[in-house]
């Protein structure tokens, strides 16, 4: 059995083996580097400096301050994902701002939450696609991971993205990253090793849904750990289709709901009513203007309808995991700041079936 090859000592063959593979297997540029057993920020990297069907500039850091350009490009599509849900957004990126690390993006349509100590990596690409030319910026994470994802459109304006691309490419534009593999996590205490107790009257005694992180921490508990101990009042198991049925019935009831899906680098929210889901094999698929998810259902492993107190009364969330414990992504009805939630949407989650 041959060993498999060393992409890092050379660009060149990388790009080669990405070009071969995607022309013989019709693959996107993720799933490419997944079958050529390297991150798909390699993929991007080994194109930095060459003038071929794809092509790179790595941008310097100043991450915070790059982001903060964006609003000039006008309408653009941002995209985040994780490896089994891909969101994306149409819109305009406004009220950009930073505190040390994390970021906002707080438009009616771009609505984000950023961490840029997981951003190491940024470019700007240049793709020939069967569409014509895909020009984005994309930037990664330590390990090569996509963290997130910007496409120019019909309506942006290419001026200030050449403008952007030349205030931020970086002195190096030799080919290639190092990647670094991300830190195995710690296993979960044991659920003897926790104060349930106190964990379940400290969740009773929340005011605010940001408050649930800290009480992960303070306890000790992972995520799914913290569903199962809550205790019935506020936590509990639903069947794998549920998500399927929630957004046809939010369809139906024209009811707004908020999707977030993000990973160590970025959350993206949706906000709003849903008019189109299809299922396309393991994608579950909402394809309305504006606004796509796609969901790989079968990757879903457990499914939730969690229930936290606020001062506004209790927000209802549906969350989905996969094998790992990791979150897919999770769902709430449409809600601002001391405005209580909607009643349809609790009516709906309630409604889903029970394991």
């Amino acid at each position: 059995m041959n060993a498999p090859t060393d992409f890092t000592k050379s660009p060149q063959m990388l790009r080669e083996a990405f070009k071969n593979i995607k022309t013989e297997q019709k693959l996107r540029n993720r799933e490419a580097a997944a079958a050529l057993g390297v991150s798909e920020g390699e993929i991007i990297a080994a194109h930095v400096g060459v003038r071929e069907s794809m092509s790179a500039i790595r941008l310097r850091g100043d991450f915070p301050a790059f982001m903060q350009r964006i609003e000039a490009l006008g309408d653009v599509m941002g995209l985040t994902r994780n490896d089994s849900v891909v969101h994306e957004k149409t819109g305009t990126y406004r009220n950009v701002s930073a505190n040390g690390h994390v970021g906002l993006a707080l438009g009616e349509e771009i609505d984000l939450r950023i961490f840029y100590s997981q951003w190491k990596h940024g470019f700007a690409v240049t793709e020939e696609t069967s569409h014509g030319v895909q020009r984005s910026f994309q930037t990664y994470d330590a390990a090569g991971t996509a963290v997130h994802k910007i496409f120019l459109n019909e309506k942006s304006s290419l001026e200030e993205y050449m403008k952007l691309g030349d205030d931020w490419t970086a002195e190096d534009q030799s080919a290639g990253i190092k990647t670094t593999p991300p830190a195995a996590k710690e296993p979960p205490k044991p659920d003897s090793a926790i104060d349930v107790d106190g964990f379940q009257l400290a969740w009773a005694g929340m005011k605010d849904t940001h408050e649930f992180f800290g009480l992960l921490k303070n306890f000790g508990v992972a995520r799914t750990q913290a569903l199962r101990l809550a205790g019935a009042e506020f936590a509990h198991r639903v069947d794998n289709a549920s998500t399927r049925q929630m957004l046809e019935t939010a369809v139906k009831d024209q009811i707004s709901i908020m999707c977030f899906v993000g990973n160590p680098g970025m959350i993206q929210i949706h906000t709003g009513e849903i008019a189109n889901v299809k299922v396309m094999g393991p994608w579950l698929n909402v394809l309305d203007p504006g606004f796509n998810l796609h969901l790989r259902e079968d990757r879903i492993v457990e499914t939730w309808v969690v229930e936290k107190p606020t001062t506004e009364g209790i927000v209802t969330s549906l969350e989905l995991f996969d094998a790992q414990g990791e979150t897919i992504c999770m769902f709430f009805g449409k809600r601002k700041p001391g405005i209580p939630e909607l009643t349809g949407w609790h009516a709906l989650a309630d409604q889903l079936p029970r394991v």
